[in-house]
C-alpha cells in the first residue's frame, strides 16, 4: 500500500519539476471529479497540489451568468470569460513558481486547439511541464446522469427549478459542442479518457510525476458505483423534509424576529444524499452540494463482507484493530484522511450563522460530531450515528449541546 513518498519543508520533490494538468472536454464529462480526486491522491503522496477552477473564478468575479454568456458568437462574453480564465492561469503559475506548489490542476473546458496552444506555450515559458487530460464520452446515459446532478450541485443553478436547470445546462453543452476540437496535436503530452475509463490514450508523457498522475487516472473510476435511494429511502426523505420543516418553523416561532434564521441543506455529491435532498429542493429550501462531504473512500474494501475482507486482506485485519482511526485499506482513505479533508467544512460551520442540515454518510458525520464535541480521534470510528435519527447540535459558550429525535 502506498505511503507518502517524501516530506520536505517546501513540500516539493526537487528533481521532478513543476507540472500543470490541464483538463479538456465538454461539460458533464467528469473533469471536476477527476481533478478533485487527483488532487487528493497527490496530496496523500506528499506532493504539494492544488486545483484552480476556471468556473469558480468566473462565479466569484461575474456571478451567475445567463445562457447567452456561453454563446461562442457573443464576442464580448467570450473575451470577458477568457480574461477570467487567464487570471486563473496566472494565479496557477504564480503558485507553482513562488507559492510552494508542485502540481497544479487547471480545471476548465479548454475546447479549442488555439486555446490549448496558448496555455502550453505560456506554461513552458515559465518552466512548467504541461499535461493535458481530455475527457470524451459518447454514452448518453453517463452524460445524462452527470447533467441530472447539476440541478443541485452547481452554484450556477442555486434557486433554479430543477428541470429548467437541466435544460439550461444542456443548452450550455450544445454551445460548447459547436466550438469543440478534440486533441490531435501529437507534440502535446496528453491523456484521453474515453467513456469514464473504458479506454485510455496516452501520448508523449515524460517524467516521474506525470507518469504517477497517469497511473492514478487509469485506476480512477469516474463513475463509481453509487446506488440510488430505495423506495423506502424515498419515503424517508419525504418524512425527513416534513419533520425538519415543521421543527424549524417551531424553532423560529420561539425566536425573536432578529433571531430567526433560514434553513440551508448541505449534502455530499453521492446519489443517496442528493436524492434525500430533492424534497427540500421541491419545497424551495436552498441545497448546497459539496464533494468534501463524500463518505470515507473504502478503496478496494468497498462492498466486501467481513468474511470477504478477511479472505482478501488477512494482513489488514490486525492493522484495523490496532489503529482503526489511521488505517487505510488499499486505495482507500483512513478516518484521519477524511478528517483532514473536512477542514474546509468545519471552517464554514464556524462561520455559519444560519441553521444547517447536513445530509451525508455516517463516516462524515462521525468526524464532524467528534470535532463539535471535542472527542478524541481514537473514538471517531465507533461514534454512534443512527440512520433514523436527527441529531440537533447547538453551540453554546460552554460547549455544544445535542438532542436526538427519531424520524417516524
Amino acid at each position: 500500500m502506498a505511503a507518502q513518498l517524501y516530506e520536505t519543508s517546501s513540500g516539493r520533490l526537487f528533481h521532478a519539476g513543476a507540472v500543470a494538468v490541464i483538463t479538456v472536454g465538454l461539460p458533464a464529462r467528469g473533469k471536476t471529479h477527476a481533478s478533485r480526486s487527483l488532487c487528493r491522491y497527490m496530496r496523500w503522496l506528499g506532493v504539494s497540489t492544488k486545483v484552480f477552477s476556471v468556473g469558480n473564478y468566473r462565479r466569484e468575479r461575474l456571478g451567475s451568468l445567463s445562457e447567452d454568456w456561453f454563446d461562442p458568437n457573443n464576442n464580448k462574453a467570450t473575451e470577458t470569460r477568457l480574461q477570467v480564465a487567464d487570471e486563473c492561469l496566472g494565479d496557477l503559475i504564480s503558485w507553482l513558481q513562488t507559492g510552494g506548489g508542485q502540481v497544479a490542476i487547471f480545471d476548465g473546458n479548454n475546447v479549442t486547439e488555439t486555446r490549448r496552444k496558448q496555455i502550453h506555450d505560456k506554461l513552458l515559458a515559465n518552466d512548467i511541464n504541461p499535461l493535458f487530460l481530455e475527457f470524451i464520452c459518447n454514452k448518453p446515459d453517463i452524460i445524462l446522469a452527470n447533467i441530472r446532478s447539476v440541478k443541485i450541485s452547481s452554484p450556477d443553478y442555486v434557486g433554479w427549478d430543477p428541470e429548467e436547470a437541466v435544460k439550461d445546462y444542456k443548452r450550455r453543452i450544445k454551445q460548447h459542442e459547436d466550438n469543440y476540437e478534440t486533441i490531435t496535436d501529437t507534440t502535446l503530452p496528453f491523456v484521453k479518457n474515453m467513456n469514464a475509463g473504458e479506454q485510455f490514450i496516452v501520448n508523449n508523457v515524460i517524467g516521474y510525476l506525470q507518469s504517477r498522475i497517469v497511473y492514478y487516472l487509469m485506476n480512477l473510476h469516474i463513475e463509481r458505483p453509487d446506488a440510488n435511494l430505495s423506495l423506502e429511502g424515498e419515503k424517508y426523505a419525504e418524512k425527513l423534509k416534513e419533520f425538519m420543516l415543521n421543527y424549524h418553523e417551531q424553532k423560529n416561532a420561539n425566536r425573536s424576529v432578529d433571531e430567526r434564521r433560514p434553513l440551508t441543506i448541505w449534502t455530499s455529491t453521492q446519489k443517496k444524499a442528493l436524492e434525500t435532498a430533492i424534497p427540500f429542493i421541491n419545497a424551495g429550501i436552498p441545497v448546497r452540494q459539496q464533494s468534501v462531504l463524500n463518505q470515507l473512500n473504502p478503496g478496494e474494501s468497498d462492498g466486501l463482507t467481513a468474511a470477504e475482507l478477511k479472505g482478501k486482506f488477512p494482513e489488514e485485519i490486525a492493522k484495523v484493530k490496532e489503529n482503526p482511526y489511521r488505517h487505510r485499506y488499499p486505495r482507500a482513505e483512513s478516518y484521519h484522511d477524511l478528517a483532514v479533508r473536512l477542514e474546509s467544512v468545519i471552517m464554514e460551520l464556524e462561520r455559519e450563522k444560519n441553521d444547517v442540515l447536513i445530509v451525508a454518510h455516517e463516516t462524515v458525520l462521525r468526524c464532524l460530531y467528534a470535532y463539535l464535541f471535542d472527542r478524541p480521534a481514537t473514538e471517531i470510528p465507533t461514534i454512534s450515528i443512527p440512520r433514523s435519527c436527527l441529531i440537533e447540535i447547538t453551540p453554546s459558550a460552554y460547549g455544544c449541546k445535542e438532542s436526538r429525535m427519531e424520524i417516524n
